[in-house]
């Protein structure tokens, strides 16, 4: 299994250029979404065209909850100085010291054909402990991933967790210090309202937007640290104006969207560099337009991992990869 990750380099300049760049991941992402099985009727993801994806993909309500949690925990790893800054906040409350913060992605995906959880060995180590606010010998964390994420499937695995834990299987990030070895489990929702709180998550992470309340705060009704994130005029917005586009693109049957679904001049200009392409597959495409974007945007690191199954009712892969820099 290949894992790939996106790092932003620069700042955003022109805005056909960044978003020619940013749509490079998102159609990777949506590609290597396909169902393996449906995508070998095709021949393979190297051989789905441009024109395909419209028939192959099938979008679900977590898809853009989804790329907010990968958001969140790439701006962390990457050095982002305001998401730092807010987990730093955040950790200050939860008494845990030393060394930049850093995320783990607990990314168990949600529609059930393979499961993934983005960590490391290199920086999880037998000594990691989960931080749950209450007395007594924080749990460990490493020897219980497997269980965590097991759990997500399986409520009948979920007694054998100690019950200071037994909700932590619902995390979508631990963040916490390398140096100390202490983490916390983070929630991550992109409808503040569907924030809920579980044995063991200690913060919840969630958008604001300009002119609400930005501060770090206790809820003590959920009982977790709230860390409101703004993504207004910045790489986030950048991002999620993207993602529409290529969702109308898709919608449109790979083909310039009316203006009624895409105002902007500037996103029927990607669609239309997209439509010019429908008889390509995806992969060369992506390649393709590569010249077309802003240099030294976005930097992509590809590694290969093993992959751990753990058997049950549900059979559940687990994938164990390093964290990028």
């Amino acid at each position: 299994m290949e894992i790939k990750s996106e790092k932003q380099l620069n700042p955003i300049s022109d805005e056909v250029l960044s978003k020619t760049s940013i749509i490079q991941p998102i159609l990777k992402g949506l590609l290597y979404s396909l169902k393996q099985d449906v995508v070998s009727e095709v021949g393979g993801y190297d051989a789905v065209k441009i024109k395909m994806l419209p028939r192959l993909y099938r979008p679900g309500d977590g898809d853009v909850g989804i790329c907010f949690e990968y958001a969140i925990h790439e701006a962390l790893n990457n050095g982002s100085g305001s998401m730092q800054e807010r987990i730093s906040d955040v950790l200050k409350l939860c008494k845990i010291k030393n060394g930049n913060p850093r995320s783990i992605l607990f990314g168990i995906e949600k529609t059930g054909s393979i499961q993934l959880i983005n960590t490391a060995d290199n920086i999880l180590t037998s000594d990691s402990r989960a931080l749950t606010g209450l007395m007594g010998q924080p749990p460990k964390l490493k020897p219980r991933l497997n269980l965590l994420a097991a759990a997500f499937r399986r409520p009948s695995t979920r007694p054998a967790l100690p019950s200071s834990i037994r909700g932590l299987w619902k995390a979508d990030l631990f963040v916490g210090s390398e140096a100390t070895q202490q983490w916390i489990g983070a929630t991550v929702k992109i409808n503040p309202s569907q924030l809920e709180g579980a044995a063991g998550l200690r913060v919840g992470i969630i958008p604001t937007r300009q002119g609400q309340s930005d501060k770090v705060r206790k809820d003590e009704k959920r009982n977790l640290i709230i860390c409101p994130v703004h993504h207004d005029a910045d790489f986030m917005q950048m991002f999620y104006e993207s993602w529409r586009c290529i969702q109308a693109f898709i919608f449109a049957d790979a083909k310039v969207p009316k203006e009624v679904s895409l105002p902007s001049p500037v996103d029927r200009e990607i669609c239309r560099l997209l439509e010019e392409r429908r008889e390509f597959p995806v992969i060369e495409v992506i390649e393709a337009i590569k010249p077309f974007g802003q240099p030294e945007l976005l930097s992509t690191e590809s590694q290969s991992v093993p992959v751990e199954t753990v058997r049950g009712e549900i059979e559940t892969q687990l994938i164990i990869a390093p964290i990028s820099n």
